[in-house]
Parts: structure tokens; sequence; C-alpha cells
């Protein structure tokens, strides 16, 4: 094999190791997206119904008027909607962390108090993929507003600080005598070194929280208000259970392209790449699929 002839194949090489990491680019920015988009239009039909009924606050930030705590809202489901106008949020919130849950948008902490309740509610969102909800959390201020409605009401906060923690610090999430709100997402984008935490403090009263627990350990202990739920994931660890089936289905892309290619020398490429690019196509995005739940699940 001639000089010409090896550059050409490592050229053409290269050119697919491009479209491939360009390709996977597009599908965490924007096919994510996508995902996010039609989930949030689930949870917002899901919320407004729930919501029509709500109690409304007569003046903003004045006491709002509440109902009873409603019953428990099981993970997965939409538990309310968040709206951060400097930043541009305007998101349904669901229950739970996990990194299904994160992928419909911000998600609840569950042990943590419900938004607008006494103590302290804690909400994980995506920095740069799945819509990207908190991707300009950092751009937060002291004094901007924060407003969330549940089926309790509508609240309005206002943030007090953010800092940037190790993801070891989950002391963040200990719970408090007063009522707040707390926001973490990963930092900096695109990474999972460290965590950004907002905080923010509750204006006016805050709705009824339900009955303590007896079993329950004290605020911010095991089993506590602030205390994550055994096997919980707060999504700053990727999946590694996914490396296999990315691996296998990395294989069978590489297995389509190379038929694909090899058929069209020996057939017509026109034919051989319309029956062949769409299969390739499809299961590159299932590999996707799977390395994307290698990184951190709020990223």
């Amino acid at each position: 094999m001639t000089l010409g002839k090896v550059l050409g194949l490592l050229g053409r090489a290269l050119l697919f190791a491009g479209f491939i990491v360009l390709a996977f680019a597009l599908h965490q920015l924007w096919g994510t997206g996508i995902q996010e988009a039609r989930a949030q239009d689930d949870l917002r039909d899901e919320l407004r119904g729930v919501l029509r009924h709500r109690p409304v606050a007569p003046v903003p930030g004045a006491a709002p008027t509440t109902t009873a705590p409603p019953a428990d809202v099981v993970p997965g489901d939409a538990l309310g909607l968040l709206r951060i106008p400097r930043i541009g949020v305007d998101k349904a919130v669901v229950e739970g962390v996990s990194r299904a849950d994160l992928r419909k948008g911000p998600g609840h902490y569950p042990g943590t108090p419900m938004p607008g309740q006494p103590g302290n509610a804690a909400i994980a969102g995506h920095r740069t993929t799945y819509g990207a909800p908190f991707y300009r959390l950092d751009q937060l201020s002291p004094g901007d507003v924060i407003a969330v409605t549940t089926r309790q009401g509508e609240f309005r906060y206002l943030v007090e600080r953010k800092r940037v923690v190790p993801p070891s610090q989950t002391n963040v999430l200990e719970n408090t005598l007063d009522a707040r709100l707390t926001l973490t997402t990963c930092d900096p984008r695109f990474s999972a070194r460290r965590r950004l935490v907002v905080t923010a403090t509750l204006q006016g009263t805050p709705a009824p929280a339900p009955p303590p627990d007896p079993a329950a350990a004290s605020p911010g202990g095991p089993g506590g208000p602030g205390e994550l739920a055994a096997g919980e994931d707060p999504g700053l660890e990727g999946d590694s259970s996914a490396l296999a089936p990315a691996l296998l289905w990395g294989a069978v892309a590489g297995a389509v392209a190379a038929i694909t290619w090899a058929l069209g020398r020996a057939w017509r490429k026109l034919p051989a790449y319309l029956l062949g690019v769409p299969a390739f196509l499809v299961v590159l995005f299932v590999c996707f699929e799977y390395v994307g739940r290698l990184l951190p699940a709020n990223v």
C-alpha cells in the first residue's frame, strides 16, 4: 500500500471520528433538549388540572393563602412550576432526582420539604443537557426572585447567596428551621467536579407541613428530611453499568458502517447508503443514549 493510500485512509478515519464526536455533541446539546421538551409538555399537562384551583397570594410577597399538605407525590410525577425571571427559567418540576427524573426537568430531592413549607426544600437541575434549566444559575445575585407554584399555592423566594462546593458536601441539603429553597447543579459547565448551590429564603408565611414522622431521625440525620432515601442517586455520578451496553452498541454501529461501506463498493453507493445510513443512525442514537448515562446526571 502506497503512502498516499495510507494517508487517504487515515484522513477518512479522522473525518469519520470527527463526525461521531460532532454527532454526540449535537445529541447531548440538542437531541436531549427535544426529549426534555416533550417531558415538560407531559408534566405541564399533568399539572394543569391540579393547579387550576390552587390558592394565590393576593399581593406579591404577602403571606400565601394555602391549603393543607397534599398527599405524597410519587417520584416521577409533576410537583409544581419553577420560575426564575432573571435567568429565563420557566419549568415544571418533577419529584425525584434520579437519572430518569432529571431528564424531565428540575427535580425535587425526596426527603426534603416541599417548596413553600418550613425547612430546606431542595431542587437539582441539568446545567448543559436536557434543556439545561440551570445553565445560567451562576448569574443569580442576592435579591433575585424565584417563584414556585405547587398544589399548596404560589411562593416567592429571594436569593440569599450562591456558592461552589465539592460534591461530597451534602450538608447543603440538611434541614433548617427557616423556610428556604436550595438549587443545585454541576459546576463548571460540562463538568461535575464541583456543585453550584444557590440558597433563597421564603417571603411570607410558609405553607402547612405534614406532621413529623415519629420513626424518622432528627432533621438532617439518616432518614431525616435532609437525607436522601436509600439508593437515591443525586445525579453527581455517572452510571458505570452503561459502559458495557455503550461499547456493545458502539461495536454494532461500527459493524453497520463497515457493512454499508463494503456494500457500496461491491454494489452501488446510493442504494447501499440509502439502506445503511438510516440503520447506522438508529444504532448510533442508542449508543449515544448509553454513553450519555456515563456522564453525571445533572451535567
